[in-house]
């Protein structure tokens, strides 16, 4: 059975430190049945408004635009936004791929993390058109996110993807297995942290295989 490209159009929501065009190669191996749209999270947004709740924002007026329930694949931040998404919307979601996930945040991660940014050049953070106090900012407004009193209600199919050399987000990950019902998980060997960038050939063909599965039970 071919999969109906109508009702397999994946919604690719980036991390921190990527821009939309981290998920090209990915999309390129795509079975030719799958559509994708990849959300630019950064555009268009003044560098001084980047906080958490304007950028959760921004994506749920992205995802009004769309009359379909959605198939969501978000990686790290886009991983976050996703997810609660998707635990606000429900009937909206019609599947959700989550890589590299956390449910709760990691408050001392990420205040270790701020006061590493405290001390680096504001140099290193151009690259990511960025200043040091917006991703500071950014950061800081996350601190408070948890969804773990929430994660029962998520019953559309959903998996969950992780580098296996990606510490810092693996128990997070086996853990949310563990949470949502309606849960899988694939560790991705010899990936870290950006399996989009660092394995796009294994994490094509993980998405192709979950795509035709969910096809095969309709």
């Amino acid at each position: 059975m071919r999969i109906n490209n109508h009702n397999h159009k994946i919604i690719f929501v980036h991390g921190l430190g990527q821009s939309s065009s981290s998920w090209d190669e990915t999309a390129s191996l795509l079975s030719k049945d799958i559509e994708s749209a990849c959300i630019s999270l950064f555009s268009e947004v003044a560098e001084e408004e980047i906080t958490y709740k304007n950028l959760y924002h921004k994506f749920k007026e992205y995802c009004k635009q769309e009359t379909e329930p959605l198939n969501l694949c978000g990686i790290s931040l886009g991983a976050v936004l996703s997810l609660n998404y998707a635990i606000d919307y429900p009937a909206k979601v019609r599947s959700l791929i989550l890589i590299a996930p956390q449910y709760k945040m990691p408050r001392l991660l990420l205040r270790l993390q701020n006061m590493l940014f405290l001390i680096l050049p504001e140099a290193y953070f151009k690259k990511d058109g960025f200043t040091k106090k917006g991703l500071i900012r950014l950061t800081n407004s996350m601190l408070d996110l948890k969804f773990e009193d929430k994660l029962s209600s998520i019953l559309c199919k959903t998996l969950i993807i992780c580098g296996e050399k990606d510490t810092a987000n693996k128990r997070a990950a086996i853990s949310l297995k563990r949470k949502i019902p309606t849960a899988n998980l694939r560790l991705v060997k010899n990936a870290g942290h950006e399996v989009n960038v660092e394995a796009p050939y294994r994490l094509a063909d993980i998405l192709n295989s979950f795509y035709a599965d969910m096809d095969s039970r309709h």
